[in-house]
């Protein structure tokens, strides 16, 4: 194997335990000496050793004189563990590569002036733009302190999310929703309104064939109006937060209280999303996955205030002026003032295309 392949499975490792590592970012790390694997490992959960503690510890006495490629800068603070790079150094390893530096300013360049100043040979940017994208959650974060939002849409050919009587079950195949339970499990919360609440009763889980991280339920309920039998409010089977405008009564909100969930009144007449994301990103929630409807999209495109669009596109028509679709509201009134879009990729998915794309515009929340 050459370089490249061993930062590539640092890359595997590290993108293996997605969704189970917040508010730590996702890392991979492999220890190699004279062209032999002798150490890997990858960042378990917040709060368990680091990859590079789990690849030293597994390469032991051969870690002397090896190289570590590791997809993250090795922190350099104390924390919840000690510091990776004095780990590094400790150890004997005469080489480090590098996938990416960190944004957190706590670590911001320190591990890697460490690691030079020991006399450790130090070589950053292998594979830098997977690792960039593999902790684009985290990086968001850091940066602006809320979650990194995606938006989650699925319509038919021609552009509907439901028929004009509501119906929308299912738009999409098995293998496309299996996907979404994917993505709910690399998120921290999923984001509806009440409206979905009252409509479909869901439990916005993740349900994988192996399991899956549920993820926080954020609703958005300006009057209170959730029914407190419905699933979110009775399942325990993960956090639910309620937002709600200003005015609600303790008495309106103590039967959820005594179920356990969490009720946020801003201090408003209208629930403002930014004030959400705030509020979230006070609570380490890093990223936040928005199964809304055409309300609450439109809601988050008017505030540019979501950083990935994720839409599944299923080979059908059902037409009808009165279908709904994706974005509701009034939208821009030119053209030219639409928010352009920048597809990532394009992937079948069973009979299903699933389409990623990400806003042009620099989205500074």
């Amino acid at each position: 194997m050459n370089g490249i392949d061993y930062m590539e499975l640092a890359l595997n490792m590290a993108k293996s335990t997605l969704g189970q590592t917040s508010p730590n970012p996702a890392v991979g790390a492999v220890v190699v000496k004279d062209g032999e694997i002798v150490g890997m490992g990858a960042h378990l959960k917040a709060g368990g050793g680091h990859a590079e503690v789990h690849a030293i510890t597994a390469a032991g006495e051969k870690a002397k004189g090896a190289d570590i490629y590791v997809t993250l800068e090795p922190c350099s603070h104390y924390g919840k563990t000690p510091p990776c790079s004095q780990l590094i150094i400790s150890s004997g390893i005469k080489k480090v590569f590098i996938a990416s530096t960190d944004p957190n300013p706590l670590v911001g360049g320190k591990g890697i002036k460490q690691l030079i100043e020991a006399g450790i040979e130090v070589e950053i940017g292998d594979h830098q733009e997977e690792a960039l994208e593999l902790n684009k959650h985290f990086f968001h974060f850091i940066q602006f302190g809320t979650p990194f939002v995606t938006l989650k849409t699925a319509v038919t050919l021609d552009g509907k999310t439901a028929t004009a009587s509501g119906d929308s079950k299912w738009i999409t195949s098995e293998a496309s929703r299996e996907n979404v339970h994917y993505d709910r499990h690399r998120h921290d919360a999923i984001l509806v309104g009440v409206n979905t609440i009252i409509r479909d009763n869901p439990h916005l889980t993740t349900r994988l064939p192996q399991g899956g991280k549920n993820p926080i339920r954020v609703i958005l309920d300006s009057n209170l109006r959730t029914p407190i039998l419905s699933n979110i409010v009775q399942d325990n089977e993960s956090p639910t937060i309620i937002f709600t405008r200003n005015g609600i009564s303790e008495e309106q909100k103590k039967p959820y209280l005594e179920k356990g969930c969490e009720i946020i009144s801003l201090q408003m007449e209208k629930i403002d999303i930014n004030t959400v994301l705030v509020e979230l990103g006070k609570r380490n929630i890093l990223s936040l996955y928005v199964e809304g409807g055409s309300t609450i999209h439109s809601t988050f495109l008017k505030e540019k205030a979501f950083q990935e669009l994720i839409m599944y596109m299923s080979p059908t028509l059902v037409g009808g002026s009165d279908a709904f679709q994706s974005f509701g509201g009034k939208g821009f009134n030119t053209i030219a003032e639409g928010l352009k879009m920048d597809i990532q990729y394009i992937n079948r998915i069973g009979p299903d295309i699933k389409i990623v794309a990400l806003p042009k515009i620099e989205i500074s929340r």
